[in-house]
């Protein structure tokens, strides 16, 4: 039984992270996507796309050592859910989508999100 230790366990479990990784570039782009369908008109179908993809990375992210990542898409995730829930305002949305894109695009591997440099 592999333990964490063991260092074929140490590899295999890099090379998720590496594959994860490499998937971060689509799972931006269906968030910005997203975004653009929402800008578009603000439908409760779009709406729930934006929702949707800013779960799936707010879920796996943390799994894969992305904690700053999957922290802040589900900071923005939990925003978008009152929007689909409570009918709070979209105000603000766009511009912490804009920040996680833009900081995702520079280095979604650095241990802080850091909206602006």
């Amino acid at each position: 039984m592999a333990t964490p230790s063991d260092p074929a366990f140490q590899d295999r479990l890099q090379a998720l992270r590496d594959k994860y990784a490499a998937s971060v570039p689509e799972r931006m782009s269906a968030i910005r996507d997203a975004l653009v369908l929402c800008r578009g008109a603000l439908s409760a179908s779009h709406i729930d796309q934006l929702h949707h993809a800013l779960h799936g990375v707010a879920g796996s992210a943390g799994s894969f050592g992305f904690h700053a990542l999957g922290a802040e898409a589900r900071r923005i995730e939990q925003m978008v859910r009152g929007v689909m829930e409570a009918g709070a305002p979209w105000e603000g949305i766009d511009t912490a989508v804009q920040a996680l894109l833009h900081w995702a695009d520079k280095d979604f591997r650095a241990e802080k999100f850091a909206a602006h440099d």
